[in-house]
């Protein structure tokens, strides 16, 4: 076994400790995927209340991508110049208080398409500096060793929270009143930003930024780091191509399962569920893939099973089929995003993890859009089969992306780029 999967292998068997700061950012993380999971799903069912607009409901949805490629950099370049854990509870206290009055005027009868755009675009805003600051905040909450445990066990807590609680709870409270799921969304993030002030750490440590130093140059800083790195420059360029292949899955699953299947809204429920549930053991098995292969051969296997799972999805007529392959492409897309978020955390250096992650994050997600068109072309053109054969496609060519990586010394970090060792009190 090489030095670096012998390290790898030894990182597998650390984890976090649940009691003390981890603990903390893990509930907030996940009650906030809880709320995230209600207001996702209450959002377009009150916007089909308001027009039956189709172009003006997806609007409501297209907000949620939109900030990502505007302010997503500069999201990245604020939180490498803060204090990450006041910027992350700021954030949720501004997005606790526009949610809170959101359903306010929701409850008064004041809901319109144009304020359901501004809060979506609003919300998603203020998450670029959140999810970018979070990232860069979670190795001075754990050891190194720990960093891959502990994503698995954030990733898990928010599929559970958003897949299998969230959603089935918004018909609950919806028969409240159409202002009930924004207002439990809005006291989740109000608590979640109560969880991470209440944690107590040093910033990591941080270069004196040159005299003169810009915005627009620390975001450059940013995009050089992570392209020079050929590892990483690797995974987002898989990344970015298996999002293009995801937007044209996710837009028309809903077509496959009721059109080409005939499963109706049962079918589609069960789909999503085992997509869910695959997605959980993923999280589960992560750990001894991971010590047998190393991250970057897992990402690999990752990305590979996923062509046979979609091969599956797009050539048998059957539910049955449909369910196991989701579940498999669940499982194995735990994998992806927990080892390539890990191998982002290890390989950047600690003053410029933002902006790293906001390189990374803005231009993986550009091409999510882009595949939702080409998805709904497909699906027009050649029936409602296509489009995950168009996703497998454009996996294979994510696979072939990461093949240069795979002999990289993913698990090293020169000394003077690692995260100071230090912990957290409770």
């Amino acid at each position: 076994m090489t030095t670096v999967r012998a390290a790898e292998a030894a990182e597998t068997g650390a984890t976090p400790a649940w009691r003390g700061a981890f603990g903390r950012l893990w509930s907030a993380a996940v009650l906030s995927s809880f709320g995230d999971a209600l207001r996702t799903a209450a959002l377009p069912l009150l916007a089909a209340t308001l027009t039956a607009d189709p172009l003006l409901i997806a609007s409501v949805t297209a907000c949620g991508y939109l900030p990502w490629l505007v302010f997503g950099l500069l999201g990245g370049a604020v939180a490498d110049r803060v204090d990450q854990r006041r910027a992350m509870w700021t954030v949720d206290a501004v997005r606790g208080l526009l949610v809170g009055g959101f359903a306010v005027a929701v409850a008064l009868g004041h809901a319109s398409i144009a304020l359901l755009i501004a809060l979506a675009f609003a919300l998603t805003t203020l998450q670029t500096l959140f999810d970018n600051a979070a990232t860069a905040l979670l190795p001075a909450l754990v050891d190194r060793v720990a960093l891959g445990s502990a994503n698995a066990r954030l990733m898990t807590g928010q599929r559970i929270a958003g897949g299998l609680l969230g959603g089935p709870a918004v018909p609950l409270l919806l028969a409240a009143g159409a202002a009930a799921p924004f207002a439990v969304d809005a006291v989740t993030f109000l608590v979640a930003a109560a969880l991470v002030a209440s944690l107590r750490t040093s910033a990591p440590g941080r270069n004196p930024r040159p005299a003169g130093s810009t915005l627009r140059r620390e975001i450059a800083d940013g995009l050089r780091t992570l392209t020079r790195d050929r590892a990483l420059r690797a995974l987002c360029a898989a990344t970015a191509l298996c999002n293009v292949g995801m937007g044209a899955l996710i837009a028309t699953l809903v077509v496959l399962v009721t059109g080409r299947l005939h499963a109706g809204p049962g079918g589609y429920a069960a789909a999503t569920t085992a997509y869910t549930i695959g997605s959980l053991a993923g999280g589960a098995v992560n750990r001894r893939i991971v010590a047998g292969l190393g991250r970057i051969r897992a990402v690999l296997l990752a990305g590979t099973v996923q062509i046979a799972a979609l091969l599956v999805m797009g050539s048998v007529p059957s539910l049955v089929a449909l369910v196991a392959a989701l579940a498999v492409f669940g499982l194995m897309g735990m994998v992806w995003n927990v080892n390539t978020t890990t191998l982002m955390q290890q390989r950047s250096p600690a003053d410029m993890l933002g902006r790293v992650s906001a390189a990374f994050r803005t231009l993986a997600v550009a091409g999510a859009p882009v595949g939702a068109l080409l998805g709904g072309v497909v699906a027009t053109a050649w029936g409602p089969g296509t489009p995950p054969l168009l996703t497998a496609a454009f996996f294979v060519l994510s696979v072939i992306a990461l093949l240069p990586a795979r002999r990289q010394h993913a698990g090293v970090v020169a000394p003077e780029q690692q995260v100071p060792p230090h912990r957290t009190t409770a």
